[in-house]
């Protein structure tokens, strides 16, 4: 499928900049930002959109909100800043990544933008947060802003494959066109959910399987750069 060269994401943020939800988002945001330290910082809110053009993605992974400790949240959804210790759910990411392909060493790095590079775009539904209160920003407007993303990559795209792991990724299934993209679900990988089906899903598997059947080059998900 052909993407139009209106299709971009500056055309998209051009369009939804100009909504009275995002106004009020944007507004809300700033004023928070006067008593609080907010993640990712400012220059990195939308980092999955700048490493990752709307005609190069490939695959979609939803996360929830940013990690909200200091130096962790670099604006792509699971990511930490390079040299910054793993959170939890990464390190389950990359087991079940290393199990998916054993035959590679485990991967160490928690930036994923090489990810990004490769087609995958790491997207949170909520994409800021306060320090140290996870799920603070939820209600802001963000999961609106995020639903209209995701929606435009399945109105524009065919043979997507959207990740949803954990309950809030999953709200957004009925954004995805069923009939032309591809939807893997599973648990989040969160040490209190990972045993209910994140572990052992393949899913980093089954996207490099699908990639090839469409005749698209693989993500390599051990590459650090």
């Amino acid at each position: 499928m052909v993407i139009s060269s209106n299709c971009s994401w500056s055309n998209f943020f051009f369009r939804e900049k100009k909504k009275k939800y995002f106004v009020h988002l944007w507004n809300t945001l700033k004023n928070i930002q006067k008593n609080i330290r907010v993640y990712p910082p400012k220059k990195n809110i939308f980092n999955a959109f700048l490493l990752t053009p709307v005609s190069e993605v490939k695959v979609v992974i939803i996360g929830q909100d940013p990690y909200c400790r200091f130096g962790q949240a670099n604006g792509l959804s699971f990511s930490v800043s390079k040299y910054t210790s793993l959170p939890s759910s990464l390190k389950n990411i990359f087991i079940e990544l290393q199990n998916n392909f054993p035959q590679f060493k485990m991967r160490t790095n928690g930036c994923l933008k090489s990810w990004s590079r490769q087609g995958v775009f790491l997207l949170n539904s909520i994409l800021t947060v306060s320090d140290r209160f996870p799920g603070s920003h939820k209600g802001l407007g963000w999961e609106i802003f995020t639903d209209h993303v995701i929606k435009f990559i399945s109105d524009i795209h065919t043979g997507i494959i959207f990740v949803l792991w954990g309950s809030l990724s999953s709200q957004k299934y009925h954004l995805i066109n069923k009939d032309v993209h591809f939807i893997l679900r599973s648990s989040h990988p969160s040490p209190l959910s990972c045993h209910r089906g994140f572990f052992g899903c393949k899913h980093f598997l089954k996207i490099n399987t699908i990639l090839i059947q469409q005749n698209k080059t693989p993500i390599n998900w051990f590459r650090d750069t």
